[in-house]
């Protein structure tokens, strides 16, 4: 039985923004108003990150630049891990380093072999402003170093090389949405 609200659930779905868009390229900043704007920017994305399908989705992305991201990721053993982190800092990150397939809603249906850790750490606070800190192994480790990079302006493609770097960009330069004007920025 579920206990307490379903995240996303009081959101707005808000337009995502795309390769191209100065906001993904610029680091964010740090939230300072813990209160229901905040909270309200917290349901808005997860209802985003629900209605396009993703695992993790960062402020910048539906054109805020505040250090925020939601998550509902799975493990390497399927655990369901759910939540989200205000002024996140990628604490720790070891163990193995792993090629794995990695995308991006701001990349949509463009997808790279990207080297991350397998282990993760993230601390920062919830939207009410008590502290948290979040553990991640396998693919919950990627998605958690992937938000960060988000909030610093950098994108998975950064840490592509060769190959690997130019069939993206190759694909990007090719795809429908990448024709179209940037949004613009919230103002919040």
């Amino acid at each position: 039985m579920r206990h307490g609200p379903i995240p996303g659930a009081r959101g707005r779905v808000r337009p995502l923004t795309l390769l191209g868009d100065t906001v993904l390229r610029e680091p964010c900043r740090e939230v300072t108003g813990f209160g229901p704007e905040l909270a309200g920017l917290v349901e808005d994305l997860f209802a985003t990150m629900y209605a396009a399908r993703g695992v993790g989705l960062a402020a910048n992305q539906i054109g805020v630049p505040l250090r925020v991201f939601v998550y509902d990721c799975p493990d390497d053993e399927d655990v369901r891990h759910l939540g989200h982190v205000v002024n996140p800092r990628l604490a720790e990150t070891d163990g193995v380093v792993v090629r794995g397939p990695e995308g991006c809603l701001s990349l949509p249906g463009l997808e790279a072999g990207t080297e991350r850790y397998d282990h993760a750490v993230v601390e920062g606070f919830t939207a009410d402003g008590e502290p948290v800190t979040v553990h991640g192994t396998g693919f919950f480790a990627r998605c958690l170093q992937h938000e960060c990079d988000h909030l610093e302006g950098r994108l998975y493609v950064d840490h592509l090389t060769g190959w690997r770097r130019r069939r993206v960009e190759r694909q990007a330069a090719r795809a429908d949405w990448s024709r179209r004007e940037p949004a613009g920025r919230s103002r919040q």
